[in-house]
């Protein structure tokens, strides 16, 4: 995988032109710990790569970074070395599953807030030459509703909530929606109910939080689908292999491919946005001083 990787960064290092594709940035996030958010993230992301598109996974999960442990990966670098600058960009994007990329957080995003505004310009100047050359930038960010997750959300404008159909995970989805959108800014949210009985719990879920949103808050909450609760995820765990690869016919993974292509069916047709993920950090940024 690391051989992959550096052929990747030698290829990109090596084009004298900007890429046409435009890049999507999406949060993934969820009102509390322990809904399976990473897993999603991750089986997410390798689905949508499957599908044809260029993906890249950002661990933004401050101090529970684990999307490498999920692949069994041990990252040589990690965002620490970029923002150190011992490290380009390129240098520090990993390769996964079926040449899946992406970024260790690492202790990295702690330091986000410290840097100076010659450092944030060049984390931005770093981070934007990925623009273009993928798809998707996906960042899973930390469970909650820490002062740097609603920075990201806010940022990205576009986020996908994982619940659970417990009722402290609808109650804590729901809050951080309604954090959110107090703060006057407008953000495309998207509902996904991991670990469901059936379809019949997972709409039931998804209803109760999509109704309340739009009585109490005037927001329409589209629902992307639902993943069964099951037991091949926690061996796919253990293997430390994604459960989408590991057990690709399971009922867990068979969801995960359907709400994938429910989330490319609601995709619209956007011009090339050349300064999108550069606009993304630098708004971060701002938000993460204030």
């Amino acid at each position: 995988m690391n051989d992959q990787a550096q052929g990747l960064r030698n290829l990109v290092q090596s084009l004298g032109e900007t890429p046409a594709k435009t890049t999507r940035i999406i949060t993934v996030t969820s009102g509390k710990g322990g809904v399976g958010k990473s897993n999603f993230t991750l089986n997410f992301a390798l689905t949508l790569q499957a599908r044809g598109y260029k993906v890249l996974v950002f661990d933004a999960d401050i101090g529970l970074a684990n999307i490498d442990v999920l692949m069994g990966i041990s990252p040589k670098y990690n965002l620490y070395h970029l923002l150190k600058k011992e490290k380009t960009i390129w240098e520090i994007v990993q390769t996964g599953y079926n040449d899946l990329l992406f970024i260790a957080g690492g202790s990295g995003f702690n330091d986000l807030i410290r840097l100076s505004e010659d450092d944030i310009n060049y984390f931005a100047d770093q981070v934007n030459q990925l623009n273009g050359h993928v798809d998707f930038i996906i960042f899973d960010t930390g469970a909650g509703l820490s002062k740097e997750t609603l920075k990201f959300i806010l940022a990205a404008e576009e986020a996908i909530v994982v619940t659970t159909p417990e009722p402290t995970s609808i109650t804590d989805a729901y809050a951080i929606i309604k954090m959110v959108n107090s703060m006057d800014y407008k953000v495309n949210f998207k509902l996904v109910v991991n670990r469901v009985a059936d379809y019949k719990e997972g709409k039931q879920t998804a209803d109760k939080i999509s109704l309340v949103a739009k009585q109490f808050l005037q927001l329409d909450i589209p629902t992307l689908g639902f993943v069964e609760d099951d037991s091949s995820v926690s061996k796919a765990v253990k293997k430390q292999v994604p459960f989408t690869i590991a057990f690709p016919n399971s009922p867990a993974a068979k969801g995960i491919q359907e709400l994938v292509d429910t989330f490319i069916a609601k995709q619209q047709v956007s011009e090339p946005n050349t300064g999108a993920v550069k606009g993304f950090i630098n708004k971060m940024m701002r938000l993460l001083k204030q």
